[in-house]
């Protein structure tokens, strides 16, 4: 059965969507030695699809993989780094980051630490990015300074960022320490460097920035110990139930047409 080939490609744990599109606009995928083109259709049983002339084998499609990492300071959330940094996968061992198409979903910048899924499922990827899509995340947020009340009402109710106003946040303090504060903030959107941006903005800079969880999926757990920086852990039955739940009524479109989809959530 014909099917967009970037949709293709994330099925079978090549790469996100995302990913896909980029690869195919970068010229390095091929539909029978021919150049692809972003929105072909290709019938996986039929078509001989290369990636940098490889050949993708789409009879043995990898055992779908789910994780949730505890991203340490100075690792960047991508598959490959051309500055040379310590990337997620380079957090894995070498079976599971070899041939798989594992990739993380979403990211947090390179000083941020804290929960962050890494599948092979570009499906799930695809449907947890998509703009209509909200999982709140929960992060901790230490600021410099102590800020009032109603500088934090103000944070709940929305910022203007790039000219739109960020949704309504949950924005609560946890503890005032001598010169700084501890905050936790759930939001529902992730658009680059949020928290930051607008931290800095309202006059209190941020420190250290650690996601707690994603949904109902933490990295502290009942029953477990703790999950530590540079640690990962498969996801649970009812983390994956979540998840599914989630996306399952959310329309998966061709991207070809959703150029508004992004994974860059960093904050």
């Amino acid at each position: 059965m014909e099917a967009r080939l970037q949709k293709v490609l994330a099925q079978w744990g090549i790469a996100s969507r995302r990913e896909a599109e980029e690869m195919i606009r970068r010229s390095r995928v091929r539909i029978n030695g021919v150049l692809a083109h972003l929105g072909q259709k290709v019938d996986p049983q039929k078509d001989k699809i290369t990636v940098d002339g490889k050949l993708v084998v789409t009879k043995h499609r990898p055992a779908l993989i789910y994780l949730l990492l505890n991203k340490p300071a100075g690792v960047v959330s991508t598959c490959y780094d051309p500055q040379g940094r310590t990337t997620v996968l380079d957090l894995l061992p070498q079976e599971l980051r070899n041939n798989s198409g594992i990739h993380p979903v979403g990211r947090l910048d390179t000083d941020s630490t804290g929960a962050l899924l890494l599948t092979n499922d570009g499906e799930l990827t695809f449907a947890l990015t998509h703009p209509s899509h909200s999982v709140p995340k929960t992060y901790r947020v230490l600021v410099k300074g102590h800020p009032p009340e109603e500088m934090l009402q103000m944070w709940r109710q929305g910022v203007i960022l790039d000219g739109r106003r960020t949704r309504p946040a949950e924005v609560r303090l946890r503890e005032s320490l001598n010169a700084q504060s501890c905050l936790e903030i759930v939001l529902k959107e992730g658009r680059n460097r949020q928290i930051r941006r607008i931290a800095e903005q309202l006059g209190y800079p941020v420190i250290k920035l650690h996601r707690t969880a994603i949904g109902p999926i933490k990295l502290q757990v009942p029953k477990q110990p703790y999950l530590k920086e540079g640690n990962y852990r498969s996801l649970r039955n009812d983390e994956m139930r979540f998840l599914q739940q989630q996306i399952k009524h959310i329309p998966i479109n061709d991207s070809a047409e959703l150029r508004s989809v992004t994974t860059h959530e960093m904050v």
